[in-house]
């Protein structure tokens, strides 16, 4: 059984959000990329003409030249036949990876985990994109949408509060926000997200909440807008962590910190263990760094957080679940990857105005989801 309840996106805002660059995939199986997303390769450029429908791409030795809706192109002046039409979609010119990637000699990586291509020119440097399938998603469609579901584990019904959030969107974007704006503070969650102006929170990090001081520890790494606000060396826990095109994906404590110094990610927040591996119950809690047995047995108010293979995120909340039973209710949630955040009284979820949710303390942060 479910009950759901869908968030628009305020008129007001359309003019301002982008799509985001991915590798779209159409019904027919064709791919396309951003014209944009070129330039980020060595010694490439690219034109648009809008008058003439006219693409040209360079790099080196190569030019290719391409027209909006039509099959013929040019590859050093020699006419090529196009399997796959490039076109245009509100302001974005779209190009056949095919044939942009034989012209150009581009090495591609698909990754069935995180649902993303590695582009790599020849000489070396290199770049991610989601893979969006189907059709682009329109500015107009809904940025979140709430759900009240009830799964069966073991012989038990848990109801769980779901915020579901496609993070292709083009109108969405992620934040990871500090109780105060600071390392050591505590805030209530619903001032974190009115603050920053989200449609969704949820609370983040374990953080010492029961110590006298007004210095409340949050533990794990915490980082946002490119920059790393608090730092975790050797920590082994798992960690959620996306780049500008909202590529998200679940990584070891221990491969976090090289990636996102150089620049793979411009944002992250540690928590665990993880929940849910390619959408297999995935429980590894020594692996992980966690010392108490009980956080297997223990049950209680629980916060977790997946990602669908679709790209959508899935900030859930529940109570009264021991960790494998949280694994369960996400894998049966749709999460092809999950894991687990703060719980206890810190476990709260915030959408459109109000709690899902309700946190019994201040929490020391939050991941929180904005539109634009």
């Amino acid at each position: 059984m479910a009950v759901s309840c869908i968030l628009p996106l305020p008129a007001a805002h359309s003019a301002a959000a982008s799509p985001k660059n991915v590798v779209l995939v159409d019904k027919n199986g064709s791919s396309f990329i951003p014209l944009r997303v070129l330039n980020e390769l060595s010694g490439t450029s690219t034109s648009w003409d809008a008058s003439l429908k006219r693409i040209d791409i360079s790099q080196g030795n190569v030019s290719l030249t391409l027209f909006a809706g039509q099959d013929g192109a040019y590859v050093n002046e020699n006419p090529v036949h196009l399997a796959a039409l490039p076109f245009s979609d509100s302001g974005t010119v779209y190009v056949p990876l095919a044939a942009v990637s034989d012209a150009l000699k581009l090495k591609l990586q698909w990754d069935k985990e995180t649902a993303s291509v590695r582009f790599t020119d020849a000489q070396g440097k290199s770049f991610r994109l989601p893979v969006l399938t189907g059709a682009l998603i329109r500015p107009e469609s809904s940025a979140a949408a709430s759900s009240r579901q009830t799964f069966k584990v073991g012989g038990r019904s848990f109801t769980v509060q779901i915020v579901t959030v496609p993070l292709l969107h083009p109108k969405v974007r992620l934040d990871v926000v500090l109780a105060g704006g600071s390392v050591g503070k505590v805030e209530e969650l619903r001032s974190i997200a009115k603050r920053s102006h989200a449609i969704a929170a949820v609370n983040g990090t374990f953080f010492n909440a029961y110590t006298s001081g007004s210095y409340k520890a949050p533990y794990g790494y915490i980082a946002a807008g490119g920059k790393l606000l608090k730092n975790s060396p050797g920590d082994r826990r798992a960690v959620f962590a996306y780049d500008s095109n909202h590529l998200a994906e679940l990584v070891p404590g221990g491969n976090f910190m090289p990636r996102f110094q150089a620049g793979e990610f411009e944002g992250g927040l540690q928590a665990g263990p993880r929940l849910v591996t390619d959408g297999k119950v995935s429980l590894n809690v020594a692996a992980e760094g966690f010392r108490d047995p009980k956080i297997l047995t223990g049950g209680g108010a629980r916060s977790a957080l997946g990602l669908t293979r679709d790209h959508k995120l899935l900030l859930v909340t529940s109570g009264g679940a021991t960790i494998p039973q949280l694994a369960q209710i996400m894998k049966q949630a749709g999460a092809w990857q999950a894991m687990n955040l703060d719980g206890g009284a810190s476990s709260g979820l915030y959408f459109n105005g109000g709690y899902l949710t309700t946190p019994g303390r201040l929490i020391s942060n939050a991941i929180v989801v904005k539109s634009q």
